[in-house]
């Protein structure tokens, strides 16, 4: 018997997802429990991920999510009611109506969206050397030349910024101080690498290579200002419905472990950025990391012990993430549990590892005594899925099997012209188009050879700036002028500057707020929270690395 449609559209809190012997519902408040989608290639992943991301813009909350084949990039046009479509939403009872959401193109490369940039110091070492692919002594020594910039003021802002500080480190004919006058110059930045322990030619030179890998994949556009600012992705239209930020990666995925990389910078820089929110009725900001899989595969035990912590942590900053990935055995158990929200599509057993993967996908599922769960999934169709979500307390539901229901977007990509005439009505039009190249650590480093510039100890500005105070302790007192906004913009900020803007703004919004109840709190509780999360993404983005 059909159902009224007026019963299956999206509610203030809920998402309708699809329909089997009951409606699937994604519940808002919980959906930054986030969740994963699985399946087998060609069984309607990216329909799923387009549903859900329809439904929560809808509900006015921001949606990112990575674009590997195209065929999201439908969601910015109406859709159309083709017979496959209707008959499927006259199967539920769901009246088709065709619809068009608000989107930005996002593109590493500029060429199929807005560029995104980063700074080398917001990448910060550990991400960087597991971009580059460094094993742990290339990644110290990676560490100290970050140390070495911090310390001297050099800001790192592109590839030749880093280029230009290993180098400095580590001349390339190994010449001494005494050689000629050009090395005397840097001999100060030379000794101050060697007092943390001999940093050689060939492993420098080593790491110059694979930044050279790195510059012919692209890194090169990806590095660099004005770099992106997060508010960005976190914006609704004048109807409330939130944007869907769409990052084109087939090209990306040409390069797999950048990909993932860059998507883990920016969980980490949400992480940053993102203040306490505790439990919202509907998340700020959503996450869709697609091909998941990649993030997981070979990475280091530290890097996968910090993925899990702010995967968990996250959440209370109203974010959710929704990994979507092939098999659930591609996630590692500890994020696994995370993942509260289930959408599983068909599996097919051919191989021992596919035998385990349906194994592993119906043992996470609450049983349902009315389906063999191992049975069934095997058994789905295309647009099929067995699904279990959060509901109530946080306890998943019994998994049922469902048909997801059509999207109201255009299933499929949209033309080149299509994709131009959007970008050019984009709300972020004109602030990322141009890259600038300021003066950073190359200039800075040629100032220096040249003669033309003091040494770090004897400069006044960022330089003298960075290195005082002995740590950065001594750096929160020398920068408390970022307590009431600075002009140096993030990226351009050394590291130690970054982390002392967070717990000086953090500090003295918490203690403005206190004066104002009349409470009169100690703010060391608030001193040790900032701390804490720098921590946290500092392990990620470098911050606290020393």
């Amino acid at each position: 018997m059909a159902v009224s449609d007026n019963k299956l559209a999206d509610t203030a809190d809920k998402i309708f997802i699809g329909k089997g012997e009951q409606p699937a519902w994604l519940t808002l408040a919980l959906a930054n429990r986030h969740g994963l989608v699985t399946g087998a290639t060609g069984t309607g992943k990216t329909v799923t991920l387009q549903v859900m991301a329809e439904g929560f813009a809808r509900a006015g909350v921001p949606v990112f999510a990575a674009d590997i084949k195209g065929d999201l990039s439908g969601i910015a046009e109406t859709g159309e009611a083709k017979d496959f479509i209707t008959k499927r939403a006259n199967e539920m009872g769901l009246a088709f109506q065709p619809d068009r959401f608000s989107t930005v193109f996002w593109d590493v490369f500029g060429e199929q969206g807005h560029p995104v940039r980063a700074t080398v110091t917001e990448m910060g070492p550990l991400l960087l050397s597991r971009m580059l692919d460094l094993n742990d002594v290339q990644e110290g020594v990676l560490n100290v030349a970050f140390r070495v910039a911090d310390e001297n003021g050099l800001t790192l802002i592109d590839m030749k910024d880093l280029r230009a500080l290993l180098d400095a480190i580590v001349p390339a004919g190994g010449k001494k101080a005494s050689d000629d006058g050009e090395v005397d110059e840097l001999a100060d930045i030379r000794k101050a690498a060697q007092g943390f322990g001999n940093v050689s030619k060939a492993t420098v030179g080593t790491i110059q290579r694979q930044l050279l890998v790195l510059e012919n994949q692209g890194g090169t556009k990806f590095f660099g200002e004005p770099a992106l600012a997060l508010k960005d992705f976190m914006k609704t239209d004048s109807d409330g419905r939130g944007y869907v930020n769409i990052l084109a990666a087939d090209k990306l995925m040409e390069s797999p472990r950048l990909y993932a990389t860059f998507l883990l910078w920016l969980l980490s820089e949400l992480f940053e950025e993102l203040p306490e929110a505790g439990d919202l009725p509907k998340p700020k900001l959503v996450f869709f990391f697609d091909e998941a899989h990649l993030l997981f595969n070979d990475a280091p035990k530290a890097l996968m012990d910090k993925i899990e912590q702010v995967v968990r942590l996250i959440r209370s900053k109203g974010v959710g993430v929704y990994f979507v990935t092939q098999n659930p055995i591609d996630v590692p158990d500890k994020v696994l549990a995370q993942l509260g929200n289930r959408v599983q599509h068909a599996l097919r057993a051919f191989t021992p590892r596919d035998q385990k993967a349906v194994a592993a996908a119906a043992q996470t599922f609450r049983p349902n005594p009315k389906l063999d769960t191992a049975r069934v999934i095997m058994e789905l169709g295309k647009g099929e899925a067995l699904v279990s979500f959060l509901e109530g307390g946080g306890t998943p539901t019994m998994v049922e099997r469902v048909m997801i229901r059509p999207p109201t977007g255009r299933i499929g990509p949209i033309t080149p012209e299509e994709r131009k005439a959007i970008m050019k009505a984009s709300p972020v039009k004109g602030k990322y188009d141009t890259a600038v190249d300021a003066e950073s650590a190359y200039e800075m480093i040629q100032k220096r050879i040249a003669g033309t510039a003091a040494p770090a100890d004897e400069a006044g500005g960022s330089g003298a700036t960075a290195s005082s105070g002995g740590g950065i302790l001594g750096q929160i007192g020398s920068i408390v002028g970022t307590i009431f906004g600075t002009n140096v913009k993030r990226g351009r900020m050394s590291t130690g500057q970054i982390v002392a803007r967070q717990v000086t703004r953090t500090v003295t919004n918490k203690v403005i707020g206190d004066l104002a109840a009349g409470v009169g709190k100690s703010v060391a509780g608030s001193l040790g929270s900032s701390v804490g999360r720098s921590l946290v993404r500092g392990a990620l983005g470098g911050l606290l690395r020393r």
